[in-house]
């Protein structure tokens, strides 16, 4: 029986079709990325001073591309610039020498990256099964699940997972050796985990070719493609592993357990005593964290009980190459496992499963949809019903299209946004080499604002994986939580001649109780942070407190900025 035009439009095969409704559904798919990266540069862009959570940490030290000068001998600076992948420098180092700073590029990548990745998204779909409405479906719920995390937003190096992997992907199903190449490699040089991802789908799928054995009778071409992509894979590696590491070794899990940080409420909290959190929602340890969007999961999990099914749907018989998704998930799932085995040498177990997660079941869910409505067309055509099914397949459209509009937040951009213009420009305005100290959440601005060094920040900057970087870290923070609160001036006076500590930055109520006590980074700091709130509760006043009116240098609203200089002129508190 012949296809009416609804039918063969909506879910017809390309080879049964026109060309027109791959451009049209490719093109439509496009728009809503665009609409989406639309709403994310319009956050950018909202003020002046704008900048991603994570790129406080890894964009932020770029600046030196621009000005060689700044962060002079800065700890974190030059330890996220150590770690930083040598592709994604490369990238924001060669922009930065066009005119383009990298405070800039890391607004405007987003969409970019957002844009590629719904290209490859749509065309790996169609590979599956060529019919263009169940790639619109993927590439949407793939845009749903990227814009409602801060991966992509961030511009950090896992932002460039999504495009490179199914751009890997893509070429991999039409056995391209140069751009399969390339995209192997430059998975290494942006992101090495889901490099390790990209060769566990390449060895299961040579496994799997070969009846599950090393010894087969594939034809030589076929061994020549997967030995020239793990050669490929091989010298990424091998150019990682001789990469210097001046912050090592790596934290051993055991160690781990020993240190607040990692426990229940620490600031890199990874050991959960709910085994369920632990093992699938854990943001660290977890293959399933922060996903939030289930419709892909439940749509893309039902496909291989839908394919049990093929008599009733018709166009199952037009899907090949499916397996590749059981491939990714063995692979990830694979190296989750191992990466809880080996704890922490391979990093986080959740940087394995999540994002590839994503990925498959974003497809999987658009195969499984354009399944179901193809089949309700072909039943409303059986018992005349066509006006029904066309109405329930526009709804099954509408649905998905309109699912942002349920989420609490769309899209997520975790974009901090200053509030204190002055403050910035008070800093900025200071030689360059400076060195700031304080507890507030606003220090974490001050080297993406103002272009200066802190001693140290509570969101982001103690990355607790080097025992190198972080030793020095932990040392940091628990001097200054100490000299913050001590009533001892000498004490203060022998922070600042140490650490050369130029400003202090104080804000309003950080002398009080309640104050540290709502400080997740100070109170995972003990004994310190306990010594100091008992001295509070016994009314003895911190010597910043004694010297703050007669050393700001600097006020505005809840902030003010103490000059060091000043602080070491007094031998003892005033009275």
């Amino acid at each position: 029986m012949a296809m009416p035009n609804f039918h063969r439009f909506l879910t017809g095969p390309l080879e049964k079709s026109p060309k027109s409704p791959v451009i049209f559904w490719l093109t439509l798919t496009l728009t809503f990325a665009a609409v989406y990266g639309s709403l994310v540069l319009h956050q950018a862009f909202s003020t002046d001073y704008v900048v991603q959570d994570d790129a406080r940490q890894h964009v932020f030290w770029m600046q030196r591309f621009i000005d060689p000068e700044l962060f002079p001998n800065d700890w974190i600076a030059d330890y996220f610039q150590s770690v930083a992948p040598a592709g994604y420098t490369a990238l924001y180092w060669i922009v930065a020498k066009l005119g383009i700073s990298p405070m800039l590029l890391h607004k405007l990548l987003p969409p970019v990256l957002g844009l590629i990745t719904t290209v490859f998204c749509f065309g790996i779909t169609i590979e599956l099964l060529p019919v263009p409405v169940a790639g619109f479906i993927s590439g949407l719920l793939l845009n749903h699940y990227i814009w409602m995390r801060d991966d992509v937003v961030s511009a950090t190096p896992v932002a460039f997972v999504y495009p490179l992997f199914t751009g890997f992907i893509y070429y991999l199903l039409r056995r391209n050796l140069l751009e399969t190449g390339v995209s192997v490699a430059l998975l290494g040089l942006f992101y090495p985990q889901c490099l390790l991802v990209a060769i566990g789908v390449l060895i299961v799928q040579f496994l799997r070719l070969n009846d599950w054995h090393f010894q087969g009778n594939q034809p030589r071409k076929l061994y020549q493609f997967y030995g020239i992509l793990f050669g490929i894979a091989a010298l990424v590696i091998v150019a990682y592993l001789f990469k210097s590491d001046d912050y090592g070794p790596v934290i051993t899990a055991s160690e781990a357990q020993t240190l607040p940080e990692f426990l229940s409420r620490g600031k890199s909290e990874f050991f959960s005593e709910d085994w369920g959190h632990f093992w699938f929602t854990g943001q660290r340890s977890g293959m399933m964290p922060r996903f939030a969007l289930i419709s892909p999961l439940i749509l893309g999990g039902i496909l291989p009980l839908l394919l049990r099914f093929r008599r009733v749907l018709p166009l199952s018989v037009e899907i090949k190459q499916a397996g590749i998704l059981l491939e990714i998930l063995l692979a990830s799932l694979g190296l989750f496992f191992l990466s809880h085995l080996l704890l922490f040498e391979l990093h986080l177990p959740s940087r394995y499963t999540e994002h590839t997660l994503r990925i498959i079941s974003a497809i999987a869910a658009g195969i499984t949809v354009a399944l179901l409505m193809d089949a309700l067309l072909f039943w409303g055509e059986n018992i005349n019903r066509k006006t029904v099914t066309r109405v329930g397949c526009c709804l099954i459209l509408a649905t998905l299209i309109l699912e942002p509009l349920w989420l609490k937040r769309f899209p997520r951009t975790d974009y901090q946004f200053g509030q204190f213009p002055a403050l910035y420009e008070f800093f900025a305005q200071q030689p360059k080499d400076i060195q700031i100290a304080s507890i507030t959440d606003e220090a974490n601005n001050l080297p993406s604002f103002s272009q200066r060094s802190i001693l140290m920040g509570n969101e982001g900057y103690g990355v607790p994986y080097h025992e190198g970087y972080y030793g020095e870290i932990r040392e940091r923070s628990i001097d200054l939580i100490h000299a913050h609160y001590s009533p001892n001036l000498a004490e203060v006076e022998q922070f600042i001649t140490e650490y050369g500590i130029d400003f202090w930055l104080i804000e309003e109520g950080a002398f009080t109780v309640p104050y540290l006590k709502a400080d997740r980074w100070m109170m995972q700091y003990q004994p310190e942070a306990n010594q100091a709130i008992g001295q509070l509760l016994k009314g003895i006043p911190p010597a910043l407190a004694t010297v703050r009116d007669r050393c700001t240098v600097f006020q505005l609203d809840k902030f003010a900025v103490l000059d060091s200089t000043c602080i070491l002129t007094f031998t003892s508190p005033p009275l």
